[in-house]
């Protein structure tokens, strides 16, 4: 890849740049930094708006000028912010009209059901979250701390067969199993292939000056959906396969 004509690098969140429902840490805020210093950044997430600001803008510690070159993309990347005249604007929102959000919430209740799912004993936060454009199931709740997300994905996840249940009564929904211990549904069309185009129409950079990095680019994982934009891509198992990745990148920038 010739990193001189890239001029927009764009990073999945959890499990890239952080671990799961924790804020980035020093080494790859300086990176960031850096990286904002020569190129802009996109980051695209399942992710809230405000999941963004507790794990990454308030502790970027960045001037104005940076941020400017630094594009959100959360809830699946059915909303768009960026920095303009001191603080971050919405750009667009696809949101899911009240009545369908609450017909998912529904569908949540009857899979429940058919499968014979019960809850954790304790909870963390909602289950089921209403993000406006996306719906977010999270089995132990939005505030559940990792070490007890990861035992519960080795021991107890039973998603696949909530999204199998899930897609009966939901059959014209983009239902994804992002993260540990959750599940999202958005809009059919809606991923993160859906987001690379936004960037190269609301930004005006062509997709082959674009990288994107993330820890699901395999088939079936949720950052897969961006390889059928053509994009240059690049895989990591963790937030340290992307530090990697970003020293090497700017040693030769």
């Amino acid at each position: 890849m010739d990193r001189a004509k890239k001029s927009l690098f764009v990073f999945d969140f959890d499990g890239t740049l952080n671990a799961s429902k924790v804020p980035i840490d020093a080494e790859m805020k300086v990176l960031l930094r850096e990286l904002l210093e020569r190129k802009k950044v996109a980051i695209v997430s399942g992710s809230g708006f405000d999941y963004y600001k507790l794990n990454i803008l308030d502790v970027l510690d960045c001037p104005d000028e940076l941020l400017e070159k630094l594009y959100l993309f959360p809830t699946s990347s059915t909303r768009f912010f960026r920095f303009e005249n001191g603080a971050w604007k919405q750009v667009y929102a696809d949101d899911i009209p009240v009545e369908e959000r609450q017909m998912i919430k529904d569908a949540f209740e009857k899979a429940y059901q058919d499968i014979g799912y019960t809850h954790p004993p304790q909870v963390f936060g909602e289950v089921v979250e209403d993000r406006g454009s996306q719906i977010t199931f999270s089995a132990l709740g939005q505030q559940a701390p990792l070490e007890l997300k990861q035992q519960w994905r080795a021991t107890q996840d039973r998603r696949a067969e909530l999204i199998a249940a899930l897609k009966k009564y939901l059959p014209e929904f983009e239902i994804k199993m992002p993260g540990v211990t959750s599940i999202d549904i958005t809009r059919k069309g809606i991923d993160k292939g859906y987001g690379i185009e936004q960037m190269r129409d609301h930004l005006g950079i062509p997709i082959d000056e674009m990288v994107f990095v993330g820890d699901a680019l395999y088939e079936g994982g949720n950052d897969h959906a961006v390889v059928r934009t053509g994009i240059d891509t690049f895989a990591v198992e963790n937030p340290e396969g992307t530090k990697k990745l970003l020293r090497e990148w700017l040693s030769e920038m």
